[in-house]
C-alpha cells in the first residue's frame, strides 16, 4: 500500500470498510481469530487494489464479484462474538448503511443463492444474530446497524430479513438484561415499523420519515417507563441514530444515474404483472407478522408466561403506531371503481368528439379490470383526466397505458386490517390485562378515526364489545377499565364527524346497533351513578370520579355536535335543501365534512361513502324507530306485531314475506318466534309453511338438518304447536332428500325422538339418562313397521349428546339479539359464545385453533362482496334526529350533576355540556329542547333563591350570560328565562348596594322632612341596608316560576340566612355590570328574527316587572328603551316588526291600573319618540305613524285623566318641538287630539284644541308636505271638536277652520285640477257612483264635507246652522271644481242624509204625540231644516247641469218637506219647489217635468191618510157638551179629562194643519199651471188634475165625518178656539178644482178633449150640488133619478145649518154659473145628469137669493131653448 493511498483503496466503499477491517486485525486475538485476521488482510489487499468502480453493484464502487469477498470478514467478525472486533464490525456495518453504501434488494437467501445482496444479507443475519449474545454494547450496536439499515433509501429490507430484524429487536426488549437496551429495541421497533408503513403509503423508499417519540408507548407495565434516566437515555439514542449526522459525502453521481435507486414503483407493478410493488409488498408483510404477533396465546400450562405478555403487548403497540401512521392507502376498496367511473363519465361529457373514444376505451378497460383491481380515487382520476386532456391538446401524444398500472392497488391493505387486525383485536378482547386493554381501546379509535368507513360492519361489532358493554355495566364495573373506555370516547368525539357518522350509519340503519343512543344513555347511568342499596365493586371515590368522567363524556359528545355543525354552516355554499349527490366528484371530496388531524378523509374521498341529505335519513331513522316497535310488540304479542309490521308496510303482507321477516330480522325473540310457528290460525300457519319451505335441507343428514332447522327459533312448550311445526319438517325434509326414509312419518316420529333426546340429555333437572340402547329402541319399527340401521340412530345419538341443539343465539334477550345480524355477517356468533370477556374463557378462546381458522375463513369469505354503504351527510338537520335521541338524558346527566356536585370540574362540565346543547338546539330550532336547556341553567342560578347561592350558581349565571351573547340570534322564546335572570341578578345587585328600590319613583312625592329622612337610609352600609323589608323577602326566595322573588309567606329570617345571602352577593361581585349591559349593546348585532324575538321577551319579563303589586322594577323597561335606541338605525322592515312589539308593551303598561307606573311608561314612550323624530323620514312611509300609534290606542282605552292629559301634553310637546320633521306621523297625532276632543275633561279639551289651533293656523304646509292624506285625518280632528259639548266657540272655531281647510284644499295646493272649458272637472261618465280612493276629490273633499253634513243634525243650533252654512257655502264656492261623478256622490252620501229625518216623517206617525222626533215646537230646528232646503235648491240650480240626473232625488227630498204633518215643513217644501221650478221650468223635459209631478202627487196622497188617524183617535176619547159635566160622573178622573183634551186639542191642530196643507198644495198646483202651462203636456195636466180631484175628494170625506166633527167643535167651544175650516176645506177644493177645469175647457179645446174635461166639469158640478142638497136638507136617489123629481117633506134648517148653507152658496153659484158657461150641445149631453139636482134646487131652502137667480138663468137660457126645440 503506497503512502499516498487511503487505508482500503480508492473505492467508496472500500474508505469505509479499510479502517474497520484493520482495527478488527489489531483487536483480534492473534491464535483464537487466526483465520479472522487472515481474511481481514486478504480483503484489505483487495480492497486496496480496486479501483472506484461505476458499475452498478450492491455494495457501492466494488464489483459484485468482489463485494462478497470484501463483506465476509465483516459476517465472521460479528459471529466471533468477541465484543472488541465485532463491535468494529458492527459499526462498519452501521455506516455501510448510513452512507447509502448498500444499493438494491436484500433478502435472506435460499441454500446455496449466490444472487446480488446475497451478502449483505448474511451480514444482516449475522448482526441479527448479536442479540443472543448479552453483551449490552453490542446490542445498542446491533440495533444501530438495523435502524440504518431500515431507515437507507437505497436498501430495500424484504420478506424474512425484515423478520428477521422484527424478531431480532423482539428479543433484545423480551431478553436483555439492560432496561434502558429493551426502551431502545422497542423504540427501534417503533420506528421500523413508521419506516415501512411510511414507504408503504408512498410507494418509494425516498420519504420524509418522523422519529418516534416515548410518548407513543403505552405500556404501563413495563418498569422501564417510570425511570426517568432510561427513558431520555433511550429517546436520545434513536433521536441521534435517526439523526443522520453521517451524511454520506462520498457519493458524486445521482442515484438514478448509477441505477442503483430502487425501480419505481409503476415500473415495478408493471413488471410484477400488475401486483403490489415490493415495498408495499413488505408493508403487508409486516403488518402480518405484527398481527400474528399479537395473536400468540399461551400454553394451557402456562397461562400467564409473563414473556408471551409482553410481546403480546408490544405487537399491538406496534400495530398501534402503525395504525396512527396510516395513510389513503390503507382504506382502497372496490367502492372506489365506481367513484371513478362517475368521475369518468363527467369528464367524458366535457370532452371534444375527438378525445370521447379515448375516454371511452379507458372507462370500458376500467370496468372490464374491477374484479382484478382495485385503484385510488384521486390517481386513477387525475392520470386519466391528465392523459386525456394531453391527448386533445398533442395529437401525437401516446396512448394512455394500460388500466392496470393504474388501479392494481389492491384492497389487500383493508383487506389485511379485516382479516387479520380485527381478529387480533376480538380474540385480545377476551384478556383481562388492562395494558392491553388499553392497547385495543387506542387501536380501535384509530380504525374509528381513518377506517370507519371501510370497517362499518367491524365497527357495528367492536363498538359494542369494546364500549358499549363497559358503559352500560354500572353496578361492577372495573374501573381503570372504565375509565379507559371513557377516555376514549372523549378521543373519539375530538373529531366531530365521528359521532355524527356513527348516528347515520348505525342508529339510522335498521340492520345495525343504535350506538349512539346507547352511549349516550350509557353515560347517563354512569353519570346518575350507582343507585342507592345496589352493591357495587366501585368506592365512593371511584363512583364520583366515574360520574364527572361520564358527565366530561357526554359534554365532549354535545361540543362534537356543536363544532360539526357550526363547520358545516361556515361552508360557502351551505343550503339545507341541498342534495349532496348532485354535485361533482370534486364537490364531493371537497363536502365530506371530515377534516381534522385525525381523519378518515384528510386527502381524498373514500370511495366506500354515499352521501345522503336529511329527509333520506328521517326516512331510515323513522323506518328503524317504527320496525323495532313491531319487533317489541312481536316480542310481546306475536301475532300484534305482524299485523302491525304488516300494516305499517314494513313487511309484506304475503305469508313468504313474513317467513323470511322471522328468519332474518334482528331482535326478535326465539321463543316468540316458535310460538308464532306454531299457531293455528289459518295465517300463521301458512306463515310456518313457508318459514319451512324455504330452507333447503339437501345434502344434510337427519341430526343436521333438524339442528340447521331449530337454530333460528325456539321451540313452544306446547305439544300441538310441536306437533304442527314437526310434521311439516318431515314433509319438507322427505321432499329434499326422497330417499332417506319409506314415507315422511319416519321423519317425524324421529323428529319428536330427537327432540325428546335432546331435552333428556341436555337437561340438569332429569337425572336417569337415556342410553343409546333405549334410543334405538324406542325407534323401532317407524319405517313402515321396518327398523332404521342401528348404526344410523346410533350415530344420531352420538351427535345430539354430544352437542346440544340450540338456537344460534341461544338468547331470548331482545336486546341481546339487535346485533345479530351483523355477527352472523362476519361470522363472530360462535366468538361471542365463548368470549363473555372473563379471564377464566382465555384458555379456550387461546387454545382453539380450529375456531381461529374458522373465523378466518369467515373473513376469506367476505372477500370479493359488495361492502355495506357507509353514509356520509353534511347537511345539518341530521342534528335534529340526534338531539331527539340524547338530549333528554344528557339534561339529566348534567342537571343531576350540577344539582348534587359542589365539584369545580364537574360543574364545569354541565354548564359547558348546557351550552353547547343550547347551541346545537337553538341553530336547529329545535324549541322544546331548546327551552329545556335554557330553563334548566336559568333554575340552576338560583337568583329566585340567593341565600342558597353557590360558586357554581354564579357560574350559570356566567354560563346564562355566555347564551344570551353568542346564540342570541336563535334563542326566540328562551329569552324570557334570560331576561329573568338578568332582571333577577340586577334586582340583588341593587340591593347589595343599598340603592332604593324602583318602587320609590312610583310613590307620592314626599315632604321635604321624609325625603331626608329616606335618603339617609339608602345611604347606609350594605349591611343595614339588608335589614329592609325587600332584602327580607329576598333572602326567604321563591320558586323559579314565581313572578317575583320574595313571594312566599313571610317566614322568618334566620342570622345564618342574612349571613349567607350577604356572602352570596359579594360571590355575584365576580359578574360586573359589563357583562350584563353587554347583552344589550349586543343586541345590535342579532339578525332580523332574533331582535324581534329578544324585544318581546325583554317586553313581557318587564310587564312582569312592572305589573308587581308590592314591588314595581323599571329594569327592563330602562333597557327597552335602551335596546330601541341601539337597533333604531336597523332597516325600517326590521325596526317595524320591533316596534309592533314594543307598541304592544308600551299600550299594556300604559293602561295599567298602577297610575305612576302608566305615567312612567308613557314618558319613556315620549324620550323614545323624540328620539326617533329627530331622524328623517322619507315621503310615503308609514312607521311615525306606527310609532306614535301607542298614544292613540292608550289615549283612546285609558280611563285615567291624568294620563290622556299627560299623553296629550307630549303629544304637543313633541308636535311643536319637532313640527319639521313630522311626516307620516300627523295621523296619530291628529288621532290623539281627536279621541281628546271627546273627552269628558273639559282641560284635556280646551288644551288639545289649543294645539290643533296653532297646528292648523301656524303649521298647515307641514301637514300635507309629504303626507297628503293626513288632511283628512287633520279634517277628522276639527269635525271631532266640533262636537265638544264643552264651548260652543271652539266648536264655531273648529267650523271654521275647516271652511279653511277647505279654501286650502281649493287652492291646488293637495290636488291638481284640470279645469275644462265649463269652469269645473268632468271625467265625461257621470254614471259612475261609487267612491274610490283614486279619485281625489272623494278622497280630500268628501271627509270634510260629509264631517260638516254630520253637524248639521247637532243639537245645538249655533253649531248646526253654522256647520249648514260652512257647508252650502263650500260647496258653492269650490264646487265648480268637482267632477259630475264626485257631484253625484256629494249629493248621495252629504247633502242627502241631512233631510233624512225629514223624509222619515210619516203622516202614520202624526199622532204620536209626545214623539221627540216632531219637534212641532222647536223653532231652531225647523229654522235649520227650512234653511237646508233652501240651500239646497240653490245648490241644485247653480249647478243644475252637472247634477241634473238628480232631479228626481232632489224633488223627493222637497216633496217629502210637502208631505210633512207639519205647516211650516209644508211651507218650506211648496216654496222650495215654486222656487226650483220657477228657476228651471224653461229647462226641464217633459220626463223631467213628470219626475216633479209624480212625486208631489204622491205626496199628497200619503197625506190623506191623516184624517183618517185623527178619526181612530178621536174615536176613543169623549168630549162633553160642557164643562161640568164631568161633575156628573165621579169615575172619570182629572187625569182621564186632562188626556182627552190633550189629544182632542192636539188633534184639533193637527186638522188645522192639514187642511192648511191641502189648501197650500190647491194653490201650488194652480200656481205650477198658471206659470208652466206651455211646458206642461196632457199627461203633465193629467196629474195635476189627479191632484186637485184628490185633495177635493178627501174633503167631501172629511165633511161627511159629522160625529168626529162635533167632537171637535165641542173641543173647540171647551178650549174657546176656533174649530177647523172643514167646510171652507170643502169649498176651497172644489172651486178650485172647478176653476181649474174652466180653464182648460176654456184655453185649450184640444187638451179638453184629450183629458175629457167636459165630462169632468159635469162631475164637479154634480158634486157640488149633491154636496148642497145635503146640507139643505135635500136627499136626491140617484137610482129614480131618471124617472123624475120625487116630493119629499123638508123639515126648517137650524141655525148651524143655516151658517153652512150660506157657506156654501158662492161654491154652488160657481158650479152653476160653469154649468151655464158650457156649449148648448155640450149642456144637451149632460142635462139628464144634472137635471134632477137643478130641479132639487129649486125647491129646496136657499140662504141668498143669489142661488135662485142662478138658477132662473139656466132655466130661462139653457133649458128652456131646448125644451122649446123639442
Amino acid at each position: 500500500m503506497t503512502s499516498f493511498q487511503p487505508l482500503g483503496g480508492t473505492s467508496r466503499s472500500g474508505r469505509v470498510l479499510g479502517p474497520a477491517l484493520d482495527k478488527i486485525i489489531k483487536n483480534a486475538a492473534w491464535r483464537k481469530h487466526a483465520n479472522l485476521v487472515a481474511v481481514c488482510k486478504s480483503a484489505l489487499d483487495r480492497l486496496d487494489s480496486l479501483p472506484d468502480s461505476p458499475d452498478p453493484s450492491f455494495l457501492l464502487g466494488i464489483p459484485p464479484s468482489d463485494a462478497d469477498s470484501v463483506l465476509h470478514p465483516l459476517v465472521l467478525a460479528i459471529d466471533s462474538a468477541y465484543p472488541k472486533v465485532a463491535d468494529t464490525a458492527l459499526e462498519c456495518a452501521q455506516k455501510l448503511f448510513s452512507h447509502g453504501l448498500f444499493r438494491g434488494d436484500i433478502n435472506l437467501p435460499a441454500d446455496g443463492d449466490d444472487a446480488p445482496g446475497s451478502s449483505a444479507a448474511r451480514l444482516l443475519a449475522s448482526v441479527c444474530s448479536c442479540g443472543g449474545i448479552g453483551d449490552e454494547a453490542l446490542e445498542l450496536a446491533m440495533l444501530r446497524v438495523l435502524i440504518a439499515s431500515a431507515r437507507s433509501p437505497f436498501v430495500l429490507i424484504r420478506d424474512e430479513c425484515l423478520a428477521q430484524i422484527i424478531r431480532s429487536c423482539y428479543n433484545v426488549y423480551l431478553g436483555s438484561q439492560s432496561g434502558a437496551n429493551q426502551l431502545c429495541a422497542k423504540l427501534v421497533l417503533a420506528q421500523i415499523v413508521v419506516i415501512v408503513f411510511a414507504r408503504t403509503e408512498a410507494d418509494s423508499t425516498d420519504v420524509r420519515i418522523r422519529i418516534v417519540s416515548i410518548a407513543d408507548m403505552m405500556d404501563l407495565s413495563d418498569r422501564n417507563l417510570n425511570d426517568s434516566t432510561l427513558v431520555q437515555s433511550a429517546q436520545n439514542f434513536i433521536n441521534e441514530v435517526m439523526a443522520g449526522s453521517d451524511a454520506d459525502p462520498l457519493p458524486s453521481k445521482s442515484n438514478k444515474e448509477e441505477g442503483l435507486m430502487p425501480p419505481d414503483s409503476e415500473e415495478e407493478a408493471a413488471a410484477n404483472g400488475g401486483g403490489l410493488s415490493k415495498i408495499r409488498e413488505d408493508g403487508l408483510f409486516l403488518f402480518r407478522n405484527l398481527c400474528k404477533l399479537s395473536m400468540k396465546f399461551s400454553a394451557q400450562e402456562n397461562p400467564e408466561d409473563p414473556l408471551l405478555m409482553r410481546g403480546k403487548v408490544l405487537s399491538l403497540e406496534l400495530l398501534k403506531i402503525g395504525i396512527e401512521n396510516a395513510g389513503p392507502l390503507w382504506r382502497a376498496n372496490e367502492r372506489q371503481v365506481f367513484f371513478a367511473e362517475k368521475a369518468l363519465d363527467s369528464f367524458t361529457t366535457a370532452l371534444s368528439q375527438e378525445a370521447l373514444p379515448v375516454v371511452v376505451s379507458l372507462k370500458e378497460l376500467a370496468r372490464g379490470k374491477r374484479g382484478g383491481g382495485r385503484y385510488l380515487f384521486d390517481i386513477v382520476v387525475a392520470v386519466i383526466i391528465l392523459w386525456a386532456s394531453l391527448r386533445i391538446v398533442f395529437n401525437g401524444f401516446p396512448s394512455i397505458p394500460p388500466l392496470v398500472t393504474l388501479i392494481h392497488v389492491l384492497c389487500r391493505f383493508l383487506g389485511a386490517i379485516k382479516q387479520y387486525l380485527c381478529l387480533s383485536l376480538l380474540k385480545n378482547s377476551a384478556l383481562s390485562m388492562m395494558t392491553i386493554f388499553q392497547l385495543l381501546c387506542s387501536i380501535f379509535m384509530g380504525l374509528m378515526s381513518k377506517f370507519r368507513s371501510g370497517l362499518k360492519e367491524e365497527v357495528g361489532v367492536f363498538f359494542p364489545m369494546l364500549v358499549l358493554r363497559i358503559v352500560e355495566n354500572v353496578l361492577q364495573p372495573s374501573f381503570l377499565q372504565k375509565m379507559t373506555v371513557l377516555n376514549l370516547l372523549e378521543k373519539i368525539c375530538q373529531d366531530p364527524q365521528v359521532m355524527v357518522d356513527i348516528f347515520v350509519n348505525y342508529d339510522c340503519d335498521v340492520n345495525a346497533p343504535n350506538i349512539f343512543e346507547r352511549v349516550v344513555n350509557g353515560l347517563l347511568k354512569t353519570a346518575l351513578g350507582v343507585p342507592p342499596g345496589s352493591v357495587t365493586s366501585l368506592s365512593p371515590a371511584q363512583d364520583t370520579t366515574l360520574q364527572i368522567e361520564s358527565v366530561k363524556c357526554l359534554n365532549c359528545i354535545i361540543k362534537s355536535m356543536g363544532v360539526w355543525m357550526d363547520q358545516q354552516l361556515k361552508l360557502g355554499d351551505f343550503a339545507p335543501e341541498r342534495h349532496i349527490n348532485k354535485h361533482s366528484s370534486d364537490n364531493l371530496a371537497s363536502l365530506n365534512g371530515e377534516e381534522g388531524g385525525v381523519t378518515d378523509y384528510d386527502l381524498h374521498l373514500d370511495a366506500n361513502h354515499e352521501f345522503s341529505d336529511a329527509a333520506s335519513l328521517e326516512q331510515r331513522r323513522a323506518y328503524k324507530l317504527e320496525f323495532q316497535k313491531g319487533v317489541a310488540l312481536f316480542n310481546k304479542k306475536p301475532s300484534k306485531g305482524i299485523d302491525f309490521l304488516i300494516k305499517t308496510k314494513k313487511i309484506g303482507a304475503s305469508p313468504e314475506e313474513v317467513a323470511s321477516f322471522l328468519k332474518n330480522a334482528s331482535g326478535l325473540n326465539a321463543a316468540m318466534i316458535g310460538d308464532y310457528l306454531g299457531e293455528r290460525e289459518e295465517f300463521p300457519l301458512k306463515v310456518m309453511h313457508a318459514y319451512v319451505d324455504s330452507i333447503n335441507f339437501e345434502n344434510m343428514n337427519f341430526g343436521e338438518a333438524i339442528r340447521f332447522f331449530l337454530r333460528g327459533f325456539r321451540l313452544p312448550g306446547e305439544a300441538q304447536k310441536i306437533d304442527r311445526i314437526m310434521e311439516k319438517f318431515a314433509e319438507r325434509y322427505c321432499k329434499c332428500s326422497p330417499s332417506s326414509f319409506t314415507s315422511a312419518d319416519t321423519a317425524y316420529v324421529l323428529a319428536y325422538s330427537v327432540i325428546m333426546l335432546n331435552t333428556d340429555a341436555h337437561n340438569s333437572m332429569v337425572k336417569d339418562k337415556m342410553s343409546k340402547a333405549e334410543f334405538i329402541r324406542n325407534n323401532r319399527g317407524i319405517n313402515d313397521g321396518k327398523d332404521l340401521p342401528e348404526e344410523y340412530l346410533g350415530s344420531l345419538y352420538d351427535q345430539i349428546v354430544k352437542s346440544e341443539i340450540k338456537i344460534s343465539a341461544d338468547v331470548s334477550a331482545p336486546q341481546n339479539k339487535q346485533t345479530s345480524s351483523i355477527n352472523k355477517l362476519l361470522g363472530f356468533d360462535n366468538i361471542f359464545n365463548l368470549v363473555n370477556w372473563k379471564q377464566y374463557e382465555e384458555k379456550a378462546l387461546g387454545a382453539s385453533d380450529q375456531l381461529i381458522k374458522h373465523i378466518q375463513g369467515q373473513f376469506r369469505a367476505k372477500t370479493g362482496k359488495s361492502e355495506s354503504m357507509f353514509y356520509t351527510v353534511t347537511d345539518t338537520a341530521i342534528l335534529r334526529f340526534m338531539m331527539e335521541a340524547c338530549w333528554a338524558p344528557m339534561m339529566a346527566a348534567f342537571s343531576m350533576t350540577l344539582d348534587q356536585s359542589d365539584d369545580k370540574s364537574a360543574t364545569a362540565q354541565c354548564l359547558q355540556g348546557f351550552r353547547y346543547a343550547v347551541h346545537v338546539t337553538s341553530v336547529m330550532l329545535m324549541q322544546t329542547q331548546r327551552d329545556a336547556f335554557v330553563t334548566s341553567v336559568a333554575k340552576f342560578t338560583y337568583l329566585h333563591c340567593a341565600a342558597d347561592m353557590k360558586q357554581k350558581n354564579v357560574d350559570a349565571v356566567k354560563a346564562i350570560i355566555s347564551i344570551a351573547i353568542e346564540d342570541g340570534n336563535y334563542l326566540q322564546e328562551s329569552w324570557d328565562h334570560i331576561f329573568t335572570c338578568l332582571s333577577r341578578f340586577e334586582h340583588l345587585q341593587l340591593l347589595g348596594e343599598g340603592a332604593p328600590p324602583d318602587a320609590s319613583f312610583f310613590v307620592a312625592p314626599l315632604n321635604e322632612a321624609e325625603d331626608r329622612a329616606q335618603k339617609t337610609t339608602f345611604v347606609k352600609k350594605k349591611g343595614n341596608a339588608l335589614q329592609n323589608p325587600a332584602v327580607m323577602a329576598v333572602v326567604r326566595g321563591g320558586s323559579y316560576d314565581s313572578a317575583s322573588m320574595g313571594n312566599t309567606a313571610s317566614a322568618l329570617v334566620t342570622p345564618d340566612q342574612i349571613n349567607n345571602f350577604i356572602s352570596n352577593l359579594n360571590l355575584l361581585d365576580q359578574i360586573g355590570t359589563f357583562e350584563l349591559n353587554h347583552i344589550f349593546a349586543h343586541s345590535q348585532r342579532l339578525n332580523s328574527d332574533a331582535i324581534v324575538a329578544f324585544v318581546r321577551a325583554l317586553c313581557k319579563v318587564s310587564m312582569t316587572e312592572l305589573q308587581s303589586p308590592t314591588d314595581p322594577r323599571v329594569f327592563s323597561l330602562t333597557k327597552i328603551v335602551e335596546i330601541a335606541h341601539y337597533n333604531m338605525n336597523r332597516i325600517r322592515l326590521v325596526w317595524s316588526c320591533i316596534w309592533n312589539v314594543l307598541s304592544e308593551f308600551f299600550v299594556s303598561v300604559g293602561l295599567s291600573e298602577n297610575l305612576s307606573v302608566a305615567i312612567f311608561v308613557m314618558d319613556a314612550l315620549r324620550q323614545l319618540a323624540m328620539k326617533f323624530l329627530e331622524r328623517e323620514e322619507l315621503a310615503n312611509y308609514n312607521f311615525q305613524n306606527e310609532f306614535l300609534k301607542p298614544f292613540v290606542v292608550v289615549m283612546q282605552k285609558s280611563d285615567s285623566a291624568e294620563i290622556r292629559e299627560l299623553i296629550v301634553r307630549c303629544v304637543s310637546q313633541m308636535v311643536l318641538s319637532r313640527v319639521n320633521h313630522v311626516k307620516s306621523g300627523w295621523k296619530s297625532v291628529f288621532l290623539v287630539f281627536t279621541t281628546a276632543a271627546s273627552d269628558v275633561r273639559k282641560s284635556i279639551v280646551l288644551l288639545a284644541f289649543e294645539t290643533i289651533e296653532k297646528i292648523v293656523r301656524d303649521y298647515f304646509p307641514y301637514i300635507t308636505e309629504t303626507e297628503t292624506t293626513t288632511f283628512t285625518d287633520c279634517v277628522k280632528c276639527l269635525i271631532a271638536f266640533t262636537n265638544s259639548r264643552f264651548n260652543n266657540d271652539a266648536s264655531l272655531n273648529a267650523i271654521a277652520f275647516l271652511r279653511f281647510c277647505a279654501v286650502k284644499l281649493a287652492e291646488g295646493g293637495l290636488v291638481c285640477y284640470d279645469n275644462n272649458s265649463e269652469g269645473h272637472l268632468g271625467n265625461g261618465d257621470g254614471s259612475d257612483g261609487n267612491l274610490t280612493e283614486k279619485d281625489d276629490h272623494a278622497f280630500f273633499w268628501f271627509p270634510l264635507l260629509e264631517g260638516l253634513s254630520k253637524l248639521t243634525s247637532d243639537t245645538r243650533p249655533a253649531i248646526r246652522k253654522g256647520a249648514l252654512e260652512v257647508l252650502f257655502n263650500i260647496l258653492k264656492d269650490h264646487g265648480h271644481l268637482f267632477t259630475d261623478t264626485f257631484w253625484i256622490n256629494i249629493l248621495k252620501s252629504v247633502i242627502y242624509p241631512i233631510f233624512s229625518n225629514t223624509q222619515n216623517i210619516t203622516v202614520g206617525q202624526v199622532l204620536l204625540v209626545h214623539d221627540p222626533q216632531f219637534p212641532n215646537d222647536d223653532s231652531t230646528k225647523s229654522e235649520t231644516d227650512t234653511l237646508a232646503a233652501k240651500c239646497l235648491v240653490d245648490l241644485f240650480v247653480r249647478f243644475f247641469n252637472v247634477v241634473r240626473s238628480q232631479l228626481g232625488s232632489v224633488v223627493c227630498i222637497v216633496t217629502s218637506f210637502v208631505s210633512s204633518p207639519y205647516k211650516h215643513y209644508a211651507n218650506t217644501g211648496m216654496a222650495a219647489l215654486l222656487h226650483l221650478t220657477a228657476h228651471l221650468g224653461s229647462k226641464l223635459s217633459k220626463e223631467e217635468w213628470k219626475d216633479i209631478l209624480v212625486p208631489l202627487k204622491k205626496s199628497v196622497a200619503s197625506m190623506l191618510p191623516v184624517f183618517s188617524s185623527i178619526i181612530r183617535i178621536m174615536q176613543d176619547i169623549e168630549i162633553p157638551d160642557s164643562v161640568d159635566q164631568y161633575s156628573d160622573h165621579e169615575y172619570i178622573n182629572e187625569d182621564e179629562e186632562e188626556a182627552n183634551m190633550e189629544t182632542a186639542s192636539y188633534a184639533i191642530v193637527r186638522m188645522k194643519n192639514h187642511i192648511s196643507v191641502q189648501l197650500q198644495i190647491v194653490q201650488v198646483v194652480k200656481k205650477l199651471y198658471e206659470v208652466h202651462r206651455k211646458c206642461f203636456s196632457a199627461a203633465h195636466v193629467s196629474i195635476l188634475l189627479d191632484v186637485l180631484t184628490s185633495i177635493a175628494s178627501h174633503s167631501s170625506e172629511v165633511s161627511s165625518e159629522t160625529i168626529v166633527q162635533q167632537k171637535l167643535q165641542k173641543a173647540c167651544s171647551l178650549l174657546e178656539i176656533p174649530g177647523p175650516p172643514v167646510i171652507h176645506f170643502e169649498n176651497e177644493s172644489y172651486e178650485n178644482l172647478l176653476k181649474f177645469l174652466q180653464t182648460i175647457l176654456a184655453e185649450d179645446p184640444a187638451l179638453s178633449n184629450e183629458l175629457k174635461i167636459e165630462s169632468l166639469v159635469v162631475f164637479v158640478c154634480q158634486k157640488i150640488f149633491k154636496i148642497y142638497l145635503n146640507c139643505a136638507g135635500q136627499q136626491q136617489n140617484d137610482e129614480t133619478s131618471d124617472a123624475g123629481p120625487t116630493a119629499h117633506s123638508t123639515l126648517p134648517l137650524g141655525t148651524a145649518k143655516k151658517e153652512e148653507l150660506a157657506a156654501r152658496t158662492s161654491l154652488l153659484v160657481s158650479a152653476l154659473q160653469v154649468l151655464r158657461s158650457l156649449r148648448q150641445d155640450s149642456f144637451r149631453r149632460n142635462l139628464r145628469i144634472v137635471f134632477p139636482s137643478l130641479v132639487s134646487l129649486v125647491s129646496c131652502e136657499h140662504h141668498s137669493n143669489e142661488v135662485l137667480d142662478e138658477l132662473h138663468d139656466i132655466f130661462q137660457s139653457s133649458i128652456g131653448p131646448l125644451l122649446m126645440n123639442m
